[in-house]
C-alpha cells in the first residue's frame, strides 16, 4: 500500500511538473533525463521488461512497486503504469520515502 507520504511527493512532483508517464518514459530514460522510474507491479510483462532493461542499459535507478491504480491516483491521473522523475532532489526524496538504498 502507497504511504501517505509517497502520494504527496508523487503528488508534488506532478504538480510542479518533474514527473512524466506513459511511452515518453523509454524517451527520457534513453536520454538519461530520468532519475527514478516506478514501474506499477500490474504493468504488463512486456512494459516492464522493456522499462527495467532500458533502466538497466542506462543505469536508472528504478522500481517495481504499488499498483497502477494507487500510483495513477497519486498523481490525478486515469491508469498509469509507468513514471519517471526528471529531477534529482524529488527523486531522492522518493527514494527516502521508498526505503530504497540505491
Amino acid at each position: 500500500m502507497i504511504t501517505r507520504g509517497i502520494r504527496s511527493m508523487m503528488s508534488l512532483c506532478q504538480r510542479a511538473g518533474k514527473m512524466t508517464t506513459g511511452e515518453i518514459v523509454k524517451e527520457l530514460i534513453s536520454k538519461e533525463k530520468a532519475h527514478l522510474v516506478i514501474i506499477a507491479e500490474n504493468a504488463s510483462d512486456n512494459t516492464k521488461k522493456k522499462i527495467r532493461n532500458s533502466c538497466e542499459y542506462y543505469n536508472i535507478p528504478y522500481v517495481i512497486r504499488f499498483t497502477k491504480e494507487e500510483l495513477s491516483s497519486a498523481i490525478g491521473k486515469y491508469n498509469r503504469s509507468v513514471f519517471a522523475v526528471t529531477d534529482k532532489n524529488f527523486a531522492e526524496k522518493l527514494k527516502t520515502e521508498m526505503d530504497l538504498n540505491m
